[in-house]
């Protein structure tokens, strides 16, 4: 039986719309819990100062997963430090600073990491699972994507947290 003979007993759209969900389901990247639950702690308990995260592939499956929780004692440094030089990341980095006002404040900054020098392949994965995986936490602030480390220095993340 073909789509059109089972449009005809009108089981055509049901079908499509379940193969067609199915295919969108197996070509997209899971999300590990532990990163909406990482997330979370730097969020409303303050756990962590940043998290990074990567995809990983194993048995053919993707994943994005935690790589890296960083103490709340770390410093922007110690962070930009846990991205590497030539391979896509997103993560995730919790801002503190002084207004003009002189009032303490915090931003959660969602940083995708996708240097020059990493593969195209990598770059699109990267590029095309960052909408559904930036659903997933909520309360991210401010966005920022950077290819290169000056595009995501301390002084671009004071002047956008402002």
């Amino acid at each position: 039986m073909i789509l059109g003979e089972l449009d005809e007993l009108g089981f055509g759209s049901v079908f499509y719309h379940a193969i067609v969900g199915l295919a969108n389901a197996a070509s997209g990247i899971a999300v590990h819990d532990d990163c909406k639950q990482r997330f979370l702690e730097l969020k409303a308990k303050r756990t962590f100062r940043f998290v990074v995260y990567k995809i990983e592939e194993k048995d053919k499956q993707k994943q994005i997963i935690v790589e890296k929780l960083g103490e709340p004692a770390e410093s922007y440094e110690d962070f930009t430090s846990n991205l590497p030089a030539d391979e896509c990341r997103y993560a995730i980095y919790d801002f503190d600073f002084v207004t003009a006002e002189n009032c303490q404040k915090s931003k959660i900054f969602f940083i995708h990491w996708s240097p020059d020098t990493a593969r195209v392949r990598t770059k699109m994965i990267y590029a095309s699972s960052k909408e559904r995986f930036k659903r997933e936490l909520d309360g991210i602030q401010v966005e920022l994507q950077a290819t290169d480390p000056t595009e995501m220095d301390l002084d671009v993340i004071r002047s956008r947290a402002v």
